[in-house]
């Protein structure tokens, strides 16, 4: 390489590196460059969601490397504590002579091969649930229960992206369990119409009556 096409090549670097980072003011490298450099300002936020569910009763719970409110559920169970009615084993409380209990419950959440009430609920120890190995579960946190069989949705669910989240995204975290969704019983959600009316079945109808 001769002297001249040395020296070309120095100057060209040099113009290079004095021009490409000279940046007017709200420029950026990168798109992460962009997003460190506008969070800043926020990392010291009193913003808080906490007043958005200020009506709900709370508690918190750590699932691996997540610690985020969720309700409180034994104090919206109507019929708990269960012990109040069940004051004896369950086979003790079968008969025809005895008044039936939980007649408007009706299971559909997997075929009776997989599923019965016995499979959440113990007879000896009504006032907790328990899991598949026979271990006791309180009714607080009986997403634990779900768990068993949903993984990937528990996962998800962990991580915030499964669920509805109550409040907002501003800390704390506070997110809705499965059994604030789903019917434990028939967790299917049943179909609905959107929340926003079809324009054209509206024509339709008044189309109808027209004629």
């Amino acid at each position: 390489m001769n002297k001249e096409n040395y020296t070309y090549i120095l100057t060209c670097l040099f113009i290079l590196v004095c021009f490409s980072c000279k940046h007017g003011s709200g420029e950026y490298h990168s798109l992460h460059d962009k997003i460190q450099a506008k969070s800043i300002s926020h990392q010291d936020s009193t913003l808080s969601s906490e007043a958005f569910f200020s009506h709900y009763k709370t508690m918190e719970i750590t699932e691996g490397k997540h610690s985020f409110l969720i309700p409180e559920r034994k104090s919206q169970i109507t019929s708990y504590a269960c012990t109040e009615c069940h004051t004896e084993p369950l086979d003790n409380l079968k008969g025809e002579d005895l008044k039936k209990a939980h007649w408007d419950i009706s299971l559909a959440h997997a075929n009776t091969n997989t599923m019965n009430c016995a499979t959440c609920h113990n007879g000896n120890d009504m006032n907790n649930l328990k899991t598949l190995t026979g271990m006791k579960v309180d009714f607080n946190s009986s997403y634990k229960l779900c768990a068993q069989c949903h993984s990937s949705q528990f996962e998800d669910w962990k991580g915030g992206a499964h669920g509805k989240r109550i409040g907002g995204w501003a800390p704390p975290r506070a997110s809705l369990t499965c059994v604030n969704c789903h019917n434990p019983h028939n967790p299917s959600i049943e179909s609905r119409w959107p929340s926003r009316f079809n324009t054209e079945q509206i024509e339709e109808a008044y189309e109808g009556l027209e004629h």
